[in-house]
């Protein structure tokens, strides 16, 4: 952005400007409402196309793996064409991609789309949040990002339910077009407030990029494909898994010291930086672990129609929404972020483990009020740990530090799904062969529970309502393992806290997602 436009958001008596503030979050929801809403559609997506379990995958696979790829490189396309230039075209380029993929016929189709969606939607957040840091002046920045961590956190929340609700009364083709109103909207803003600003031609590394890239789409591919191809046993995976740790070697090495290269290092220098892409990077194994298995513990295994799948989420959504803003507009400016910080993740770690303390007879609210705990946890973690993170940034390196903090958000969601979706496969195996070798023809409380069905343990009919049984309380104790590792997830951050500095009392509240 340029001075002047830096200087008019810091005039007017401290003014917060609300049209940049609405125009920011409009963007960024753009990009973290699609991370979610587009879970509940698969099924019915996997069903007109006609397609497997694998091809689906990739339907998030490549919006993910190409949204992960480019974020490092926001700071360096701002230098290259203007902040101003690069997210108008950004927000162009995801509609348009968003209206394509409505629009798919095939599952090639899509995936081409989603890709495009990846890339043009991965500045979104990083450009989203730089402009509204240089937009206000500091005694205004936390109110202002108390609203943009408000769209940026809740979005994902209530992903699933908007897409329940989209699918269930219009078709899955609406998810993606929901994008486009919502497009329009904050283009129409944000082509308003934004000024021109100066570009520099700058030469691009290469190689450098090339090693980035084929690190980082090779961890996605092993995060993403990992545990339908039984991981190592599979040899795509193996090659990923070398590929990943040669590219990512060579990057280190080769760009250590080096200055144009296509990510700056020194930028972990800062131990405030450093100990928060940590601790951003096992929340979002925390957050996003337990989101993603939620519809399918309480859909597969509890029955839930998808309506009231999707309905369990609007608690913790409103939870989050009031714990953000609460926290952006006055407990971030009177605590210590540090602590705001630890009861943050006791919180969130407290409603996963809850979740994992429930049985196959869970009601609506006993299956919403954990979320709503881990709703309070979402929002007094996000606002104290951007501050933290950034407040030795200067401006010149916001835009390349929020690519950065960007992408080890998304990686730390995705493996934490990938993490969960491991751990209630193998469990469901460990559980359900634990649980059958108790049993026998013979066993007595099988026969007790058999004999008002007239069955006989000994009988194929007998010996199929067992297996039923059995199957079911194996899923349930795996599901129980998994939300108790997301908790834990969480509590293993806590020591992070203690690396992160002294909050600078200059220093102003950045939310980001």
């Amino acid at each position: 952005m340029s001075a002047a436009a830096v200087s008019e958001g810091a005039s007017g008596a401290g003014a917060v400007r609300w049209t940049i503030v609405l125009a920011v979050v409009l963007t960024a929801v753009l990009e973290v409402l699609d991370s979610t809403i587009v879970n509940v559609a698969l099924p019915q997506i996997q069903a007109a196309f006609g397609i497997t379990n694998d091809q689906t995958v990739w339907i998030l696979t490549s919006y993910i793996v190409a949204s992960v790829v480019v974020m490092p490189l926001t700071g360096f396309f701002v230098r290259r064409f203007g902040r101003r230039r690069l997210i108008i075209t950004a927000i162009v380029g995801f509609a348009t991609f968003s209206a394509l993929c409505g629009l798919s016929w095939s599952v090639e189709i899509m995936v081409a789309c989603r890709l495009g969606q990846g890339i043009f939607g991965a500045f979104l957040i990083p450009l989203s949040q730089s402009i509204l840091f240089d937009s206000f002046p500091k005694e205004k920045r936390g109110q202002a990002m108390a609203f943009f961590g408000l769209g940026v956190v809740v979005a994902p929340v209530l992903g699933p339910t908007l897409g329940a609700l989209l699918t269930e009364y219009f078709s899955w083709r609406a998810v993606f077009y929901v994008n486009l109103p919502i497009a329009a909207f904050a283009l129409t803003m944000m082509t308003g407030e934004l000024k021109s600003e100066d570009t520099k031609r700058i030469t691009v590394d290469w190689v450098g990029l090339s090693l980035m890239v084929g690190a980082i789409a090779s961890l996605q591919l092993m995060l993403d494909l990992g545990e339908s191809r039984d991981w190592f046993a599979s040899k795509l995976i193996q090659v990923a898994a070398i590929t990943l740790v040669a590219c990512a070697v060579s990057f280190v090495l080769r760009g250590r010291g080096k200055r144009d290269n296509i990510i700056d290092f020194s930028l972990f220098r800062d131990r405030s930086f450093a100990g928060a892409n940590v601790a951003i990077l096992g929340f979002g194994v925390a957050m996003f672990g337990s989101i993603a298995i939620l519809p399918l513990f309480v859909q597969g295994l509890l029955g839930y129609p998808v309506l009231d799948a999707g309905r369990l989420f609007i608690p913790r959504g409103i939870a989050a929404g009031f714990s953000m803003v609460l926290t952006g507009s006055v407990l971030v400016t009177r605590f210590d972020p540090r602590k705001l910080l630890v009861v943050g993740l006791i919180l969130t770690g407290s409603g996963n483990i809850l979740l994992g303390l429930l049985n196959l007879d869970a009601g609506f609210w006993n299956l919403a009020w954990p979320g709503v705990v881990s709703g309070l946890g979402m929002g007094l973690f996000f606002v104290p740990m951007s501050t933290l993170a950034f407040q030795n940034i200067g401006p010149d390196r916001q835009d390349e530090a929020s690519g950065i903090y960007g992408v080890t958000r998304s990686l730390g969601s995705s493996v934490g799904i990938a993490l969960v979706g491991w751990q209630v496969a193998s469990r469901l195996q460990f559980h359900y062969a634990t649980l059958a070798s108790g049993i026998t023809p013979f066993d007595a409380a099988a026969r007790a529970w058999l004999a008002p069905l007239n069955l006989d343990p000994a009988s194929s009919e007998g010996a199929a309502q067992i297996a039923a049984q059995i199957q079911q309380q194996a899923s349930l104790l795996a599901f129980q393992d998994a939300f108790w590792l997301t908790g834990v997830a969480a509590f293993a951050m806590l020591p992070v806290v203690l690396i992160l500095q002294r909050p600078n009392p200059q220093a102003a509240p950045v939310a980001a997602h």
